[in-house]
């Protein structure tokens, strides 16, 4: 079986280092990867410079394939958030993967909505919250929720018990941040001066802020930074502070709960799929229950804290690939 996986962005796998790829294009890389396993033959098709091959995998420019479309044959196609490749290619399989926000007027704009009511694909979500808020005037064939999965290179072997009084903030959001900041500086800071928060990210994240005068906080901005430095990161710290606002899955969390680290969040998006209150993390409702959910991770006795730790990692293997991959295999057989 002959199948595409688009991913309309600039990379190629021969980039394919986590520092170096997005999330979206390191689930495309990995499905890809996964599928050339199973013997299937897979093309990847991004704005890469030129064709790629590399251990049976090939990754094709996207206008290359677009200029020489008869030169290719296709069963499926599977496309993340572009539904334009799928009139070149008519009578293929049609999936579309959904990892963000579809909007009506927006995808009119870029050509995406009359493409998607002339093919009617298969729409795969990423998470139920983002499935609940996509309009039902996309009349696609199907709706399937099928979480993000997670790589291999965030399951270590050997779990960290021994944890710094660290909280993390690794959103490329900053939506909620201030309001963490002022917590941190009115409630935290005062009471548990080993206590301290990393926050990463682009720098787009801290220009609101003084962060010389909020390194005496304990707050620190750490920038972006590889993915080695933050999984040792996580691997150290008590909890990640995620509160969730417009995520449609967010796999840094995921990811953080592979390596222990339990998330505190609002809940009320995607992050409520997957984070169980008590077990990998706390649901608060506010930002006072955000207060008193770093300080009861703070005062935590080692008993329960073993027991957090070790269902963050436990309850993350149910995100594995090898888990994961049998729903994808259902909708393109």
């Amino acid at each position: 079986m002959n199948i595409l996986i688009n991913c309309p962005s600039r990379f190629d796998i021969s980039s394919n280092k986590l520092d170096k790829i997005g999330g979206i294009e390191s689930l495309n890389i990995g499905l890809a990867k996964k599928l050339v396993k199973l013997n299937f033959n897979v093309i990847l098709s991004t704005f890469c410079d030129k064709k790629i091959k590399k251990n049976r995998l090939i990754n094709h420019p996207i206008n290359i394939i677009k200029e020489n479309k008869n030169n290719y044959k296709f069963d499926v196609i599977i496309s993340s958030n572009d539904s334009t490749i799928f009139n070149i290619f008519p009578d293929s399989k049609k999936i579309f993967w959904l990892h963000n926000p579809l909007q009506i007027e927006k995808s009119i704009r870029k050509n995406q909505f009359f493409s998607l009511l002339k093919n009617r694909p298969k729409a795969v979500f990423v998470s139920s919250y983002l499935e609940s808020i996509t309009s039902k005037l996309f009349f696609f064939n199907e709706r399937i929720v099928i979480p993000n999965f997670l790589l291999k290179n965030f399951i270590k072997k050997k779990i960290n018990f021994n944890r710094k009084q660290i909280f993390v903030w690794s959103v490329q959001r900053n939506k909620g941040l201030k309001k963490t900041i002022d917590i941190w500086i009115n409630k935290i800071s005062p009471l548990y001066k080993e206590a301290e928060l990393h926050i990463f990210g682009s720098d787009i994240i801290s220009k609101d802020f003084d962060k010389k005068k909020l390194k005496y906080k304990k707050i620190f901005f750490k920038g972006r930074v590889n993915r080695k430095i933050l999984i040792d990161t996580y691997s150290k710290s008590l909890a990640m502070i995620c509160l969730g606002y417009d995520e449609t899955f967010c796999l840094n969390a995921l990811e953080a709960n592979s390596c222990g680290l339990p998330i505190i969040t609002f809940g009320k998006t995607a992050l409520g799929d997957f984070v169980l209150n008590n077990r990998n993390g706390f649901l608060v409702n506010d930002y006072n229950d955000l207060s008193s959910a770093i300080i009861k991770m703070i005062k935590i006795n080692k008993i329960k804290h073993k027991k957090l730790i070790r269902d963050s990692v436990i309850l993350s293997k149910n995100y594995l690939l090898s888990k994961i991959i049998n729903s994808w295999l259902k909708i393109i057989k």
